[in-house]
């Protein structure tokens, strides 16, 4: 299984247990989904998640735990790693969490049903 599979097969698996939750939650959750990528992008990796964490929305709070375990940490420590590594290690966890940043903006438009712009 290639890295983009392992990638996807993550966020799928964690992206499908949120279909029960209510309209609200699953557009707070695929809308800072299809954001995020921008934002770190535009922003940084530190200052985006950071942003994200503030929101203090728990949709958000899970988008936060579910990319953190498919880039393979917890929320805690993707914070702390996007706050405190070298640029070398910083410049790889950015392009971790783009690539698998990428999924979920995907599964949130199909498997969530969420388009951009919604949760805003």
């Amino acid at each position: 299984m290639t890295r983009e599979q392992k990638r996807a097969k993550s966020a799928y698996e964690r992206i499908i247990q949120h279909c029960t939750k209510d309209k609200d939650w699953r557009e707070q959750y695929g809308g800072m989904a299809h954001k995020l990528p921008v934002l770190v992008r535009q922003a940084g990796l530190a200052q985006a998640l950071a942003f994200v964490e503030s929101r203090g929305q728990e949709a958000h709070r899970a988008l936060l735990e579910d990319l953190a375990g498919t880039v393979g940490l917890s929320k805690a420590e993707l914070l702390r790693k996007s706050r405190e590594a070298n640029l070398s290690e910083y410049l790889f966890l950015t392009r971790e969490v783009l690539a698998a940043a990428q999924w979920y903006k995907r599964f949130s438009q199909s498997v969530l049903d969420v388009e951009a712009g919604a949760g805003q």
